[in-house]
């Protein structure tokens, strides 16, 4: 009986360790004067990364909404991390524009490893301090103007033929409609690949190749990389020596695979040179002297952003015109019947409404958590002040704001006339409260070939369709359960009704 006691007595002495362990530091803010938002063993300040019953941004917005009328920041615990949450457009327009050398970098790059994710850690989202810079530096001219226009032909083609392929599928389509994902997504599939590799990837056939699922596969978070996260934050050290890569090896050596001989194929055929982004990305290889894993993920970074991105986005805008047929009727009346010039799609402002109206409503990216770079000094509602330092990081609650009745009214509604005032989508930036691609020096640098090649799809579309929504789709805006981008739950299935 002794032995039993003494057991259960070490059991419950190590499991209240633990628990100390992971509450100890909750009070980290309170000292500092700061309030701190409720917070639970092991998953901190948002419970439901660990659970997955809702989207880690209801976590995030509750927050926001029980603090922004009392305080301009509010502490926070990933699991037992502290971190700042802020609650003002001030300080979000601070982190990323005006005082942005102090919040250089993205969280993401404390959880990438250079040798599990090669892919990955080359991106400039998640490279930082020279290296971003350095890498920026290169992407940039990749994605001018020029070369968008170049490659806009190529968008237009792939647009005809992606009518004709949704036209095929209505003629198997079931009475649950089309999914508009897997649409969007194979159209992305066939622009981008073409537009940056000069290949088609077949997606509009019975037989696509394997780029299309892998690119699926790209982006489905394993549990092994939320789990890491979640005991990474618990325990820092273990990133010195242990890492989970968030891409599959097999989807990385495929996309290298693909790579290799794309880049093989362009060096034995010097007179079918196109001016593309691989073009650019082989000049500057000669001029840099990139080895070949740099030369693949640099180019990389055109494909992973931009199948995934642009699908989503032009899925959410194809949901909403099917559920505002006014919007839609007017979009249609702006495009007209003209071919038109890659100068005068740029120049619509109804369809760039549109757009910006979704960004807001399903933003790609749903809070920015950056790293602090350099020591900076907050001030709360109150007067309080407390200082952040290098390593720290700070939330920024960029979906909480776009839906916040303060700066949008009717914020739940579509409706792309606000982004017709004066100024568009810049006068939100500026303010603070928008952040589409994101603000900066760090917005998306592919945002203009992203913005294009939506437009160009959603000119054939609505042209060519009556977009409707079917009754499979839910009515409101809840977003995806697990998906770290702003998707809506249980899919957007469409009806394609074909204009005469």
């Amino acid at each position: 009986m002794g032995l039993i006691s003494t057991a259960l007595f070490v059991i419950a002495a190590f499991l209240g360790l633990i628990y100390i362990f992971l509450i100890w530091n909750f009070n980290y803010w309170k000292k500092r004067g700061i309030p701190s938002a409720k917070s639970w063993p092991f998953v901190g300040s948002f419970p439901s990364v660990f659970t997955q019953k809702r989207n880690v941004v209801y976590d995030i917005d509750e927050i926001y909404e029980q603090y922004k009328n009392t305080d301009s920041i509010v502490g926070v615990f990933q699991t037992r991390m502290p971190q700042l949450l802020v609650t003002t457009p001030e300080y979000a327009h601070k982190v990323l524009v005006s005082d942005f050398r102090s919040f250089h970098d993205n969280e993401m790059s404390k959880f990438t490893n250079k040798k599990k994710d090669k892919i990955l850690a080359n991106n400039p989202f998640i490279l930082t301090g020279e290296s971003w810079k350095e890498r920026r530096a290169e992407v940039t001219p990749g994605l001018s103007a020029n070369r968008v226009k170049a490659a806009y032909p190529v968008s237009q083609r792939v647009c005809k033929k992606f009518v004709d392929y949704i036209k095929r599928q209505l003629l198997m389509a079931s009475s649950d409609g089309l999914n508009a994902k897997d649409l969007c997504l194979c159209y992305t599939t066939e622009v981008v690949s073409d537009c940056v590799l000069g290949i088609s990837a077949q997606s509009f056939t019975d037989n696509p190749t394997p780029l299309v699922g892998m690119i699926k596969r790209v982006f489905e978070q394993s549990f092994g990389f939320i789990f890491y996260t979640v005991i990474a934050n618990l325990w820092p050290p273990i990133r010195n020596f242990y890492s989970v890569g968030l891409f599959a090896k097999d989807v990385e050596e495929f996309f290298y695979d693909i790579m290799r001989k794309c880049i093989q194929m362009r060096k034995d055929n010097p007179g079918q040179q196109r001016d593309d982004f691989l073009n650019y990305m082989l000049q500057l290889q000669e001029k840099k002297g990139l080895d070949a894993v740099e030369l693949t993920s640099h180019t990389m970074t055109f494909l992973t952003d931009g199948f995934e991105t642009t699908a989503q986005v032009l899925t959410h805008v194809l949901l909403l015109l099917g559920r505002n047929p006014e919007e839609q009727r007017k979009l249609r009346e702006e495009i007209g019947t003209a071919e038109l010039t890659f100068e005068e799609l740029s120049e619509l402002p109804f369809i760039e409404a549109c757009v910006n109206e979704t960004l807001r409503l399903f933003p790609p990216l749903l809070a920015a958590r950056k790293i602090v770079t350099e020591p900076y000094e907050f001030v709360n509602k109150n007067g309080v002040s407390v200082k952040v330092y290098p390593g720290d990081v700070v939330i920024i609650p960029s979906n909480a704001i776009q839906y916040d009745s303060q700066y949008y009214e009717d914020p739940q509604s579509f409706k792309p006339q606000r982004f017709l005032v004066d100024g568009g989508a810049k006068k939100y930036r500026d303010q603070g409260i928008f952040f589409g691609f994101g603000d900066g020096p760090r917005i998306c640098p592919g945002m203009r070939f992203a913005v294009t090649q939506i437009k160009a799809a959603l000119v054939e579309i609505v042209r060519n369709f009556d977009i409707k929504v079917n009754p499979k789709t839910r009515t409101d805006n809840t977003f995806d359960d697990t998906y770290f981008m702003a998707a809506l739950k249980g899919g957007v299935w469409l009806n394609f009704v074909e204009r005469k």
